[in-house]
């Protein structure tokens, strides 16, 4: 991997490990849906003037039910469950537990029948599990009367993401990566729209609230798609998933540097135990980051 290549991952893991922190701050004004309506459509319009400048047309009457479905799995549900959840458990708390959507990948996976159960995989699976129980088991947070209800929408948004991840994987489609963010972007902008009016906001808005949400939209959503998929380009697939393991290490401290959340032995203890954990369900080595580069393609 060249150095470049490993700068370029290690800011997508910063500014998405950033994520957790900004629907932290906005969730104490904002409703879920305000905020990742908010989110979806600023990244929808910057990945627009993206693909203006880039001469890219979106062939959205073709793929419509795709870029739906995508939106959906991908985009609006996470977000919405995420965004829920961030008004109760900590952004160190929220990254870990996105880290287990490859986790979910292989479950579904396998009870869609698209993989197969190894001893490696149960290993992992059985780690992870016990890395959830370990990092929440002993976390304050369990002392809050909406907490189980708030780990349990983080971890439905990590099962979304693996049900998308199963869906693009079967899907029997030619539509490139930039095309899917750009689409799926909009659809989600459109499922999200409807339950605006039965969410209301709990406070008034302020300037602080206004660039958390601009950074969601532009810096975490649009901006780093589009580097995540830069990195597919020069490394492959394989190499550019490893940002999964270096975004709970920024979530964790940006929480801890920006809100004063603390870091006790189960965060440290429980992080590790779940990124062991999807290391061993997803295959990941070190010879799948510095073994599959490849150059990228101007």
């Amino acid at each position: 991997m060249h150095f470049s290549n490993l700068l370029q991952l290690i800011l997508l893991a910063a500014i998405w490990g950033g994520s957790f922190l900004l629907m932290r701050v906005s969730a104490v004004s904002l409703s879920p849906a305000a905020m990742i309506e908010s989110r979806v459509l600023l990244a929808a319009l910057f990945l627009l003037l993206v693909a203006q400048l880039l001469k890219k047309q979106l062939h959205l009457r073709q793929h419509w039910k795709h870029f739906l479905i995508l939106g959906l799995f991908n985009s609006a549900l996470p977000f919405l469950l995420l965004a829920w959840s961030a008004k109760t458990l900590t952004a160190s708390m929220l990254s870990v537990l996105n880290a287990t959507s490859p986790i979910w990948g292989m479950l579904i996976g396998l009870l869609c029948r698209q993989s197969t159960m190894t001893v490696r995989s149960v290993l992992g699976l059985a780690i992870g599990i016990t890395g959830v129980t370990v990092l929440v088991g002993m976390d304050n947070v369990l002392t809050l009367k909406a907490a189980p209800l708030a780990i349990l929408t983080a971890l439905g948004a990590a099962m979304s993401y693996g049900i998308a991840s199963n869906y693009a994987h079967s899907a029997k489609t030619t539509v490139s990566s930039f095309d899917n963010a750009h689409g799926s972007m909009w659809a989600a902008s459109l499922l999200i729209l409807p339950i605006i009016p039965f969410s209301p906001a709990n406070t008034g808005v302020t300037t602080q609230i206004i660039s958390a949400v601009i950074l969601l939209g532009i810096l975490c959503t649009g901006v780093a798609y589009l580097l995540y998929f830069r990195l597919i380009d020069a490394l492959g697939a394989p190499s550019a998933l490893t940002v999964t393991f270096l975004v709970p290490v920024f979530g964790i401290l940006w929480g801890h540097y920006l809100l004063g959340e603390s870091i006790g032995w189960h965060t440290i203890a429980g992080g590790m135990l779940v990124l062991i954990g999807t290391a061993l369900v997803t295959g990941f080595s070190i010879k799948t980051l510095f073994g599959q580069s490849r150059i990228a393609k101007d």
